[in-house]
């Protein structure tokens, strides 16, 4: 992730993701509204989503709430078969 208009990225684990956004772990302070550029891969389908985001709210050092600005229609694809993937129930063997 970097700060558009700054030219360090900072490394991250997005540990909430969902078709319109995400959530970011990060010590590092952004401003609501501020527009930042997102790369991540996916897990399931280790497809590499590139898109900007807008700093919807920040927790001081605990991390930001990001809204997907511009988001691909294969990435949006991509991230809905991710979820869909990863919420379905698993059955236990007895």
């Amino acid at each position: 992730m970097s700060f558009e208009g700054g030219g360090c990225e900072i490394p991250i684990r997005p540990p909430d993701l969902s078709l319109h956004g995400m959530f970011v772990n990060t010590s590092t302070h952004f401003p609501e509204g501020a527009i930042v550029n997102l790369r991540f891969r996916l897990t399931h389908s280790n497809l590499e989503v590139q898109t900007r985001g807008e700093v919807r709210y920040c927790l001081p050092g605990i991390g930001i709430g990001v809204e997907f600005v511009g988001l691909g229609a294969e990435a949006g694809r991509a991230i809905e078969k991710e979820l869909k993937a990863f919420s379905r129930p698993r059955h236990l063997k007895k």
